[in-house]
């Protein structure tokens, strides 16, 4: 018996090596954007954009490795969308923090998603936040991505009497980001591998000709990682502001990484009577991921739905993540090609994953509003006050109201009234 039957147990999931190498490069293309999105976005916080690109790599080969090794699914890991763009846009450019706080926060969430999956509890956070606003929670990420997917293309603009406008489409950007998005939704829908992938390289051929950007190389030596590794600053994550921070990077990654691994899982036939065999694993995997990400210099770490396109190609164990986590170990030969995107080439890849996080909405139960308003509370605050924790406190606390006032105070877990009340008195007592 060679050494991949006895890790991966091959023929007992009914697949082979052929397929599971298929499958582990399918969800590389699928997935392999976030190389190039996650420095365009890190970097606008100010984080040096050639380490954040090392990190990427790294991190999702490292968490991906273990995934396969000791949960043994095909599914991969990487730096999460939307997470990241909470991170720069919020966390420091917005709420004023560094981005070495920022990381300490990323850390302190991933040591307590690693604590609530040792101990059990993560079943039990889940059942206390009501499914319509798990669901908004997608949405309005989602949301808040596409303004700022817009923004990077200049599309859209600021402007003091309507806050934002119609940027100008004749630049040659906004009409590159705009063509990257057809070619990516048009690519998708005939099902070809790598659709976001060609798209953001696509838009960056182009940019050389008509954007004035400049070529520097395909291939080169890994850039340093000094720059972000171990500049996490963790005391500043246990100060009364960043606490909420922390909360937020907590509840968005307990719900994306359990959603993701039950969707793949399910997809892959491997859910064993409503449950994951090896569920605890993989969220152990993931946590353990998330606080190394950290240590490395990037922000959070998840499962990805683009797993499910390998699903999709065969992958049924976890040799298909060994491949895609190998794949990503080779990209950090490509780092000048990664320097040379524009955001307005990462764009369209935003707003389009942006928009598939809108179906989330198809499974809200529209006839009750006590479960449908607090949903869309959730999903229209995070982009309009610019802040996923808003719309987290907004929604839990119109949750509650509704409930309270319609009689139906018992539907709602003691847990949630807790973290209702807590939103409230900050919002009363000590402000936004």
């Amino acid at each position: 018996m060679n050494w991949t039957e006895r890790v991966f147990k091959l023929q007992e999931h009914g697949t082979t090596v052929r397929t599971e190498l298929v499958a582990g490069l399918t969800t590389f293309l699928t997935m392999a954007y976030i190389i190039f999105v996650n420095p365009s976005i890190l970097g606008d916080a100010g984080m040096p954009k050639d380490s954040v690109f090392v990190a990427t790599c790294l991190i999702a080969a490292l968490g991906t490795t273990i995934m396969g090794l000791y949960a043994n699914y095909p599914i991969a890991l990487a730096p999460g969308m939307g997470l990241n763009a909470y991170f720069a846009y919020v966390v420091v450019l917005h709420m004023g923090f560094t981005w070495q706080a920022a990381l300490g926060a990323v850390f302190v969430s991933g040591c307590l998603f690693l604590l609530v999956s040792l101990f059990g509890l993560r079943a039990l956070i889940i059942r206390a936040i009501p499914v319509s606003l798990r669901y908004a929670i997608t949405v309005g990420i989602g949301l808040f991505l596409a303004l700022i997917a817009l923004k990077s293309a200049g599309i859209v603009a600021a402007s003091p009497a309507t806050f934002i406008t119609l940027g100008d489409l004749h630049k040659a950007p906004a009409v590159l980001a705009v063509l990257g998005f057809v070619l990516i939704a048009v690519l998708d829908r005939l099902k070809v591998p790598g659709a976001i992938l060609i798209g953001i390289v696509a838009v960056t051929i182009a940019s050389f000709f008509f954007a004035g950007n400049q070529f520097h190389g395909l291939f080169s030596a890994p850039p340093s990682i000094e720059p972000t590794f171990l500049q996490l600053d963790i005391k500043a994550a246990f100060t009364g502001g960043v606490l909420n921070v922390v909360l937020v990077f907590f509840l968005v990654e307990l719900f994306d990484a359990t959603g993701t691994l039950m969707g793949v899982a399910k997809r892959a036939g491997l859910l064993v009577p409503g449950k994951m065999e090896r569920l605890n694993r993989s969220l152990l995997a993931d946590s353990g991921a998330i606080f190394a990400g950290a240590l490395l210099g990037t922000s959070s770490t998840t499962a990805y739905v683009e797993s499910a396109a390998g699903v999709q190609a065969g992958g049924r164990t976890g040799l298909t993540a060994i491949t895609v986590a190998l794949l990503f170990l080779a990209c950090l030969f490509i780092a000048p090609l990664a320097g040379v995107v524009p955001p307005y080439a990462t764009a369209p890849a935003l707003f389009f994953v942006a928009c598939l996080m809108l179906r989330e909405l198809t499974e809200l139960d529209w006839a009750d509003t006590t479960e449908v308003i607090p949903a869309t509370v959730t999903a229209l605050t995070m982009p309009f006050t610019y802040s996923i924790a808003n719309g987290l406190a907004f929604g839990f606390i119109t949750y509650a109201a509704l409930k309270l006032f319609t009689g139906r105070a018992r539907e709602v877990n003691w847990m949630l009234w807790i973290i209702a009340a807590v939103f409230l008195f900050k919002y009363v007592y000590v402000g936004g």
